[in-house]
């Protein structure tokens, strides 16, 4: 990845994605579903595009219902 940086969110961003709380998202941290990042300012970040792969895996499509026989 030379010349470009990582896109980095804030829980409250990630949690948004997610629709959970931003607590929630710092549990999945310390459980190792998510990269922790800490700033300068010792604020924690969680990589973009770490995060899409997350979301995609919980992502599912939806099965057609069968129809039912008609008589």
């Amino acid at each position: 990845m030379i010349g470009e940086q990582e896109v980095l969110l804030t829980a409250a961003e990630v949690a948004k994605l997610f629709r959970v709380g931003s607590k929630t998202i710092n549990r999945w941290a310390t459980e190792g579903k998510l990269t922790i990042i800490k700033t300068a300012g010792r604020h924690y970040r969680y990589k973009e595009s770490e995060v899409k792969l997350l979301l995609a895996s919980y992502t599912t499509k939806a099965k057609p219902e069968k129809e039912a026989p008609t008589k």
